[in-house]
């Protein structure tokens, strides 16, 4: 488990106010199967932001960017690689 990884999975226990264990869950796991909701996962998305030092583009405000915790640690992975820091 990467750094981000351990950080999303800590972001997701606080604010994600899912019926399973965080720590449990596979990372390709369907967190919206898993009990995530439209809700909390805006909250995840603002702790996610804050934590990483990020604003989330309009394009990335779909349900695919949460999905899973490998989708969210692609998408902080891409706003806070080399070409986010470029632009």
């Amino acid at each position: 488990m990467n750094a981000n990884e351990s950080k999303i999975r800590d972001i997701l226990s606080k604010h994600g106010r899912m019926p399973l264990e965080v720590a449990a869950l596979a990372a390709s796991a369907d967190l919206y199967a898993a009990g995530l909701k439209s809700f909390a996962s805006v909250q995840v998305m603002l702790a996610l932001e804050e934590a990483f030092d990020v604003e989330f583009p309009e394009r990335m405000l779909n349900r695919a960017t949460f999905q899973s915790i490998e989708a969210m640690d692609r998408s902080i992975a891409e706003l806070t690689g080399p070409q986010a820091i470029a632009s």
